[in-house]
């Protein structure tokens, strides 16, 4: 089974807003087993949406998704434009009119707001309905529309799925759209499909495809496994998406990856290097020790529900001034060796390690750029320290490529991965 995506807004399209739709519809698609041919962005104009409608029907998918364009406004046309599209009618859904008054009376109380006659008109405009389709109820004010395919005559039309741009929205509702009987009907063949995820930190995509091709000739049936290889945050991801009966190519995929890099593989079942680092963390304290990732590492630790467990405190030590007076880094350990050097790095861990009282601390301290950089130390020179309660400490230096973002992020998994190999027993 294919799918296709449309998502709609000329904030998505100039890019004011970032898409989260496309790429979170198509992960749940794919876990379903239904493969997503497409993704298309574009504008509020429903002549644009009608050509892309258009272009993914011609393409024989079987469910078409958009996002986007289905609020109280004029300019909000997406559902009129489906329902032209497939030349379905559009009438006024009562039930659906009043669960949408009752949630906005609802809201116009809470604020001490008086209905008007234009919150009467949207929810009239958000109540109707293509003939023949149904209405998914609202998380927010706007209801989802899922419309049957046309299977019959000359001109076959896929499901549709009309789905509101909010992402807190359109998740809140994915459940009961996806489960609507015109949805279900449209991807009731889907296959039994399933999805692994490896991750290495330290190998190239390069040397990767010099295993996969390989280890190829070897393997039975790796015909039927997609590989997909993406760099991320510095670290290599392998996604490997495979029907079930192709189980054994899999892992006999898995075993030739573990056997030729086994010391750059860090997780076989999708587990992230942060999922890893706050298991290791579980009994421990930690705390961090920033220059050139300015609190990225402690965003890191923090990020999940549960760092309070282990996470203490954070300090970033931008200045020297900052450093010494913080962190207790002696001033002529930085007139000595410079800011950005791996004395100072352990300093900077063993001061954090001192005045959280921790159990390990993390240091980054480093030229991300543009300027800053010297023939010695040239831009992307990052040193990393860490330091224990035991009162030891060590440090490296690692020269990381890219702009300023791409320093301090891949700055930040070393860092997170320095972590998880400190803490292994």
């Amino acid at each position: 089974m294919r799918a296709g995506i449309v998502v709609t807004g000329t904030e998505v399209l100039t890019g004011r807003i970032t898409d989260e739709n496309g790429p979170w519809v198509a992960q749940r698609l794919l876990a379903m087993g239904v493969d997503v041919a497409h993704i298309t962005i574009g504008g509020d104009r429903p002549e644009d949406l009608t050509a892309q409608l258009r272009f993914l029907a011609d393409t024989g998918v079987d469910l078409i998704v958009t996002t986007g364009g289905l609020g109280p406004t004029a300019d909000d046309l997406t559902v009129e434009t489906v329902a032209r599209f497939c030349e379905r009618p559009l009438y006024l859904d009562d039930d659906l009119e009043r669960h949408i008054g009752q949630i906005i009376s609802r809201w116009q109380r809470q604020r001490g707001e008086a209905e008007s006659e234009s919150t009467r008109a949207g929810t009239h405009k958000q109540a109707m309905v293509p003939g023949g389709a149904l209405a998914i109820p609202p998380v927010g004010t706007a209801p989802g529309v899922a419309v049957p395919a046309v299977t019959d005559g000359e001109r076959g039309l896929p499901a549709i799925l009309v789905l509101p741009g909010p992402p807190r929205e359109l998740q809140g509702m994915w459940d009961a759209a996806i489960s609507a009987a015109p949805v279900a009907a449209a991807i009731a063949g889907r296959g039994d499909f399933r999805e692994q995820t490896i991750r290495a930190f330290g190998l190239s995509e390069s040397d990767l495809a010099a295993t996969l091709r390989s280890v190829e000739p070897r393997i039975a049936g790796i015909g039927d496994l997609e590989i997909t290889t993406c760099l991320r945050r510095g670290e290599v991801e392998i996604v490997t998406r495979y029907p079930a009966g192709a189980q054994p190519a899999y892992d006999a995929l898995a075993d030739e990856l573990r056997e030729h890099h086994h010391g750059e593989i860090f997780s076989v079942d999708g587990a992230t290097i942060d999922d890893l680092v706050a298991a290791t963390l579980q009994g421990r304290t930690v705390a961090t020790a920033e220059s050139c990732t300015g609190g990225m590492i402690a965003a890191r630790l923090t990020d999940r529900a549960g760092s309070s467990d282990y996470v203490v405190g954070g300090v970033v030590s931008y200045s020297n001034a900052a450093k010494s007076g913080t962190l207790d880094v002696p001033a002529e350990l930085i007139d000595e060796h410079g800011a950005v050097s791996e004395p100072v790095a352990a300093a900077m861990a063993a001061g954090a390690v001192r005045r959280f009282g921790v159990d390990i601390a993390v240091s980054t301290s480093g030229i991300a750029g543009p300027g800053g950089g010297t023939p010695g130390k040239p831009v992307g020179t990052v040193c990393f320290g860490l330091a224990f309660a035991d009162g030891t400490a060590l440090a490296r230096t690692l020269y990381l490529p890219g702009d300023r973002a791409a320093v301090r992020e891949r700055s930040t998994t070393v860092a997170m991965h320095m972590l998880h190999r400190a803490l292994q027993p």
